[in-house]
């Protein structure tokens, strides 16, 4: 089942970098040529939605997605997503 997943890339690991990485063994065979990047789902927080997160004690949600196209850290996009098997990881449709 696919989704759409909006936020702010917080880390993007190349494709020529997977090995320096610490990434799980399953994470890394997924990924292989392509592009690991980590969202903030929701993108870029204000200042009272970090205090609101906080006070009900829900951290902000990252999540984990593997895809072909090249993002930079900073930047606020929408994939069009489907689950894997690992949990948190997604890969662009």
């Amino acid at each position: 089942m696919t989704e759409a997943i909006q936020g702010e890339v917080l880390h993007v690991v190349p494709p020529t970098e997977l090995d320096e990485h610490d990434l799980t063994p399953s994470l890394q065979q997924l990924a292989e040529s392509r592009y690991v990047v980590v969202l903030r789902k929701g993108g870029h927080p204000s200042l009272l939605q970090l205090l609101w997160a906080f006070i009900r004690r829900q951290p902000l949600e990252a999540v984990t997605i593997v895809t072909e196209d090249p993002y930079e850290e900073g930047d606020e996009v929408t994939l069009r997503v489907e689950e894997t098997e690992l949990v948190g990881v997604y890969r662009t449709v």
